[in-house]
């Protein structure tokens, strides 16, 4: 029986949507996740408004084991993602002591240092996600995770929960080239789906050396029904006339 722990990934930000700053923590999210065996089941790209934010974090919170926003929490008039989580769980935000004594380490003007704490509101019941850069912490409300937008920032703070989630079964991977297109050998790879309903298997065309090809990749959590998709899609590859070639397996 398979043990499935699932996330849902919340990327806030109306600089994403414009194309302005192209997200990179998703990537990161979903392969450091995985590794741990948290695997990502959703992501969504929602904008710096109130409803929002709080009707998707709703929404997740309640769908998948593990919900992880990025974005928002800095000291401008659009970072709004701290006090959203608070009304998303009915609770007032707060100014959190151990954010504030960080900020208040660097001097600064009365109107700056004013600006620096709005980065110290948290829900009101919330724990701590340090932050090994030196900044402010990210923060935890149940199974919400809420980290900053800045790519080096929210891989450190990713770090610290290392050990401290709960994972589940880790999905692997096996490719397999075949020179083919993907027409040619969509019939038997639906009929090798159908057969096997709890393996993902994904074609990808390519063109190399001047050849139109396909690259098929078989995800799943048991090494062994992985080994008996990969040979069923290697004989189909054969039955069409193409030797495959087998890329190996990875996580």
């Amino acid at each position: 029986m398979s043990n499935i722990v699932s996330a849902a990934v919340l990327i806030i930000g109306n600089e994403i949507l414009s194309g302005r700053t192209q997200d990179v923590n998703l990537n990161h999210l979903a392969t450091t996740l995985g590794s741990w065996g948290i695997q990502v089941r959703e992501a969504r790209v929602i904008p710096d408004i109130e409803a929002t934010i709080v009707d998707n974090v709703n929404d997740c919170r309640g769908k998948f084991d593990y919900v992880f926003t990025t974005g928002g929490i800095g000291p401008t008039h659009d970072d709004i993602t701290a006090v959203c989580i608070a009304k998303a769980f009915g609770v007032p935000t707060i100014q959190h002591p151990d954010i504030a004594a960080r900020i208040s380490q660097r001097p600064a003007p009365d109107d700056v240092m004013a600006s620096r704490l709005l980065m110290a509101r948290v829900p009101e019941g919330a724990g701590l996600i340090e932050n090994p850069t030196g900044g402010p912490q990210g923060f935890v409300m149940d199974n919400v995770y809420v980290m900053a937008g800045i790519p080096m920032v929210m891989q450190g703070m990713l770090s610290t929960l290392q050990g401290t989630l709960r994972g589940g079964d880790i999905v692997r991977s096996r490719s397999i080239r075949a020179y083919l297109g993907e027409s040619q050998i969509a019939t038997q790879l639906g009929q090798i789906q159908a057969q096997y309903p709890d393996v993902d298997i994904g074609s990808y065309p390519f063109f190399r050396d001047n050849r139109y090809g396909t690259a098929l990749v078989i995800r799943g959590t048991k090494t062994n029904v992985l080994e008996d998709v990969a040979q069923a899609v290697m004989q189909a590859v054969r039955d069409s006339g193409e030797e495959p070639e087998d890329m190996g397996s990875e996580e």
